[in-house]
């Protein structure tokens, strides 16, 4: 008996960390605007921010733009309108000439999974010309 009293007390705390541990993601999902949704540039350029990215802005033009890891990269106004929305974070500790690090924040990661969960309106068939034959053809035995 002592030893399942335990591992039920083991089993509580470790239900406890990973309460906690979701309490932030959660807060940010219910803190985000409900907005119109992601369109598909911001939900690529999403996708190859959690890959790990880097702004950067060059010496002489100095035009700033984002690499992403994969070699993607994301205009400059499409990084500052994901950043005024929260989603993404910059690291400013890094110099820009050098690189900084660019990566998704809890909101960014909500809205990326309710971009991924959310159903895509499939068009609807046509219907068939009337005497046309069907486009499979029926199984024979």
């Amino acid at each position: 008996m002592d030893q399942l009293e335990e591992a039920t007390e083991a089993r509580d705390a470790a239900a406890h960390k990973v309460l906690s541990a979701l309490e932030p993601i959660e807060s940010a999902a219910a803190s985000t605007p409900d907005g119109p949704p992601l369109s598909t540039d911001d939900r690529a350029a999403l996708l190859a921010i959690a890959g790990g990215a880097k702004l950067h802005e060059h010496l002489l033009t100095g035009r700033a733009f984002v690499t992403a890891s994969s070699g993607t990269r994301i205009p400059y106004p499409q990084m500052q309108k994901l950043e005024r929305a929260g989603l993404i974070t910059r690291d400013t500790s890094h110099p820009v000439h050098a690189g900084q690090p660019v990566s998704l924040n809890d909101a960014g990661r909500v809205a990326l999974l309710d971009a991924r969960r959310t159903p895509t309106t499939q068009a609807p068939k046509s219907p068939a010309r009337p005497g046309a034959s069907p486009s499979t053809p029926a199984k024979r035995r």
